[in-house]
């Protein structure tokens, strides 16, 4: 039996692979961090795909450690989403270190259940800025994981060289675009679905999405060409 971890936190992207997973492996568990984030709707949204969707086991962890040592938009209430870069060149979005905690307890986890991958929904095409979410950091970490425990483990990124509308057509090729759309919680603001309409992750989305409806058939054959190079 073929298992897999899939870090979830009940956006597009992590749902998205999800979908993706559950069609790939026998069995599927989530994991979803509670890092004392801005929202924690986005664990009640979690949850909810995670019993709607019949995934193996979902597993909601306490990781409030990172919210002590990484102050972020994300982790601070009195800190607003900016659309501006800070002096570092990054988002005031960044949580340092959230990715490097994420994978390593994910790995672990799959460790104890016999998974074969971890799955997580990082891209480099059309993230944020953000150093975690690089090709180069995921492998890295990955060779580290299957050092450290002396298990082979793949950390799979099916997201990595796709755009925002890409990512929607990978939805719609499962037949689930309306579900990612009505259901998920990317919005850095709460808003469940097509959201706010005013941070930075709304504008990525719907800007994905649009491009996606005007040109379906051409962002279909785009992803479909990735998928045969094995890009995605």
């Amino acid at each position: 039996m073929r298992k897999a971890v899939v870090v979830f936190s009940g956006g597009q992207d992590s749902t998205t692979c999800l979908i993706q997973a559950m069609a790939h492996y026998d069995e599927v568990h989530c994991i979803t961090f509670d890092y004392g984030q801005r929202h924690k709707l986005e664990i009640e949204v979690a949850e909810s795909i995670c019993k709607e969707l019949g995934v193996a086991a979902h597993k909601v962890m306490d990781v409030g450690l990172l919210n002590e040592l990484a102050i972020s938009s994300l982790t601070r209430d009195n800190i607003p989403v900016s659309h501006e870069l800070q002096e570092n060149g990054l988002p005031n979005s960044f949580v340092p270190g959230r990715n490097i905690l994420f994978l390593t307890l994910s790995g672990i986890y799959a460790y104890q259940i016999g998974a074969e991958a971890v799955i997580t929904g990082v891209c480099e095409t059309d993230f944020s800025g953000y150093p975690d979410c690089r090709d180069e950091f995921v492998k890295s970490l990955n060779q580290s994981l299957v050092l450290g425990m002396d298990r082979p483990l793949k950390i799979e990124t099916p997201l990595m060289w796709l755009n925002k509308a890409e990512t929607w057509a990978l939805a719609d090729q499962y037949s689930k675009l309306n579900f990612v759309r009505e259901k998920t919680l990317t919005c850095y603001n709460g808003v469940i679905g097509d959201g706010c309409g005013d941070c930075p992750s709304c504008d990525l989305r719907k800007a994905g999405l649009d491009d996606y409806l005007a040109n379906q058939s051409d962002i279909m054959a785009e992803l479909e060409a990735k998928q045969q190079a094995g890009k995605a």
